[in-house]
């Protein structure tokens, strides 16, 4: 493993508690970086008991967001890195079946939910004038997936975001990025029938899935100060899938 500086600097990580996130804090830790971890499943939060701290939050209510970074703030007053990698991948189902209601909740949190923890943390970063937000999105954002509507149209919105933030952000020290990762062995494959996880892996030319530690790695390197000339792009991580 290569090593990363992050020493003495401050790391907010939606999701955090599993999956890619998970890998990203285990990560940024093993570099020298304090981590907060901000996530909904609270049924996670011992294992982390010696090495970060811990806050509840959903990240689609905007009081909600704001009252987990005055608690952040209290212990953690500057912050330097923001990933967002809190996500939900809803059902598989074709568009014109797609429950309304789990089409909007999906929209809420891989979208929406980044919007509003930018908004929250982006002002600390520019009075500090130095940030680092990384937002996690999918090649489902630049492809579209068959019956994932919904996540598709969520993280095609991701990479927009990044786009416009970055280049609202790109004299004042923040740099704002994305990585589009094809499917990871995660747990948030529980919630993906077989047989979608099938034709993704077909689509990969690599013939495998990724691995949260290889997305940890990347995303860990667009937060350091290493990464000083790449804003408002689109890190791909799919295994030669994408290749734009």
């Amino acid at each position: 493993m290569n090593q990363l500086d992050m020493k003495g600097r401050t790391a907010i990580v939606t999701g955090g508690a599993s999956g890619i996130g998970e890998a990203t804090v285990r990560r940024m830790i093993s570099s020298g970086a304090t981590v907060i971890i901000w996530d909904m499943q609270t049924d996670k939060f011992k294992q982390f008991e010696k090495l970060s701290r811990c806050i509840k939050v959903n990240i689609a209510d905007e009081p909600d967001v704001h009252r987990a970074l005055e608690e952040t703030l209290e212990s953690h007053p500057k912050i330097d890195i923001l990933v967002n990698s809190a996500g939900i991948n809803g059902v598989n189902e074709v568009l014109h079946k797609y429950p309304t209601d789990i089409w909007k909740q999906v929209i809420d949190v891989n979208l929406i939910g980044v919007f509003l923890t930018c908004k929250a943390i982006v002002p600390h970063m520019i009075e500090n004038s130095y940030g680092r937000i990384v937002n996690v999105s999918s090649v489902a954002g630049k492809e579209g997936n068959p019956t994932a509507s919904a996540y598709s149209a969520s993280k095609a919105g991701v990479i927009a975001l990044t786009r416009s933030l970055g280049k609202e952000l790109a004299t004042s020290g923040v740099l704002v990025n994305a990585v589009t990762p094809t499917t990871v062995d995660t747990p948030l494959l529980e919630q993906v029938p077989q047989s979608h996880i099938d034709y993704m892996k077909s689509k990969i030319p690599m013939g495998r899935l990724g691995t949260a530690e290889e997305l940890a790695s990347l995303i860990t390197w667009l937060c350091t100060e290493d990464c000083s000339f790449s804003t408002a792009a689109v890190f791909d991580a799919s295994g030669g899938r994408t290749t734009y």
